[in-house]
């Protein structure tokens, strides 16, 4: 066995960042060049079911309450206790709460290799956590982001980049094949109209950042020309009785479906017509990956890296954040032309395939760490 590594993951919750690190953790394992090792700030979700069929039966849980608290110091030196006892050579952490305790742990354990993680571009921390998230960086031997937009977003926030690597998203083609490909059966197991056209956002309810609204605003433009189009909303959180009423209020209630958290994405997205982004900020979008996968146009706000996955004109369009009518005039182009939406589609297959692969996700990480590793 190899050199030992320690992941630190957030939650198992399903969220993006969750997905890709659940992922990641697998394919060195599988890979078998490291000894991996994986510990958490909060040991739940359904992500904890592949975690166990990749072969982890042990997950290290340091629980925290807040950053400034004694508790917060226990869990620190007892984390930094696991990785001395087990002589971790690198630490890898993936998200904002895991850089902060996870870097600083390694840094207390003398842990020579601690990788940071950035995955989006602004519009989710607050000024005093951006502070805070700039110090683990300072104190980090390397910071991997998922798209060139969120690099040149931390040069803008005054962060030294000289050790910023980016290494995008990988896309896991067979977990996405849809096991159902009756449209009948499916729309019924969704609860959708199946003689409606649909137009479809995956993205979580908990954030304003992701602009639903903005969806329902190019709705209320759409829906005269276009009777035959339903707009669905797949994702969790609090913001749904808020959107709810939002679709209400514009005259868009009824063609309007929100799924909260929908366990067959697959089967939804092989019934969709045409995938949406309408985020204010992103780092790099794993949804716009999955509509590509699954073959689908997409038109997405022109936010984070969407740019580095999305050919203009060629699999889809991007837009200017927040304008709702542009969205509309975009996706009219596609509701009126289906052969120019399977164009896109079969386009923005072929970019998935040969860019954003598993494969290369772990070279580039393995690659990483050797290098590092050399450094030293």
């Amino acid at each position: 066995m190899g050199k030992k590594v320690l992941h630190f993951i957030g939650s198992f919750h399903q969220g993006g960042s969750e997905r890709q690190a659940v992922q990641l953790v697998s394919l060195l394992k599988e890979n078998g060049q490291f000894e991996v090792h994986v510990a958490t700030l909060n040991k739940s979700g359904v992500l904890l079911e592949e975690m166990a069929k990749a072969g982890f039966d042990q997950i290290e849980e340091y629980k925290l309450d807040s950053f400034f608290s004694l508790g917060f110091a226990r869990q620190l030196w007892k984390a930094a206790g696991y990785m001395r006892k087990h002589e971790i050579d690198i630490v890898h952490t993936h998200d904002f709460y895991t850089n902060v305790f996870g870097i600083f742990a390694a840094k207390l354990a003398g842990v020579g290799i601690r990788i940071a993680s950035k995955r989006e571009t602004g519009g989710v921390r607050t000024k005093a956590q951006e502070k805070l998230e700039r110090y683990a960086y300072r104190t980090s031997t390397a910071i991997t982001v998922n798209a060139k937009a969120v690099k040149r977003y931390l040069e803008a926030s005054g962060v030294d980049t000289s050790n910023t690597y980016v290494i995008y998203n990988g896309l896991d083609l067979a977990r996405l094949k849809p096991g159902l490909k009756d449209r009948e059966e499916i729309c019924k197991k969704l609860g959708l109209p199946v003689s409606k056209r649909f137009v479809t956002l995956v993205a979580n309810l908990r954030h304003g950042v992701k602009n639903q609204p903005m969806l329902l605003r190019s709705a209320r433009f759409l829906k005269e020309e276009f009777t035959d189009v339903h707009f669905v909303f797949a994702g969790e959180g609090e913001r749904k009785d808020f959107l709810v009423e939002t679709a209400q209020k514009l005259g868009v209630g009824e063609i309007s479906h929100f799924l909260d958290r929908c366990q067959i994405i697959p089967e939804l997205l092989h019934v969709s017509e045409i995938c949406v982004l309408t985020s204010y900020a992103e780092g790099f979008s794993n949804s716009i990956l999955e509509y590509m996968a699954a073959g689908k146009p997409v038109v997405a706000t022109d936010v984070g890296g969407a740019a580095e996955s999305i050919e203009e004109g060629e699999s889809g369009f991007l837009v200017q954040s927040d304008d709702s009518k542009e969205m509309a005039d975009k996706l009219a182009i596609i509701l009126a032309d289906r052969e120019l939406g399977e164009k896109f589609g079969r386009r923005g297959r072929q970019i998935v395939e040969g860019t954003f692969s598993t494969a290369k996700q772990l070279k580039s990480v393995v690659d990483l760490y050797e290098s590092l590793l050399e450094d030293q």
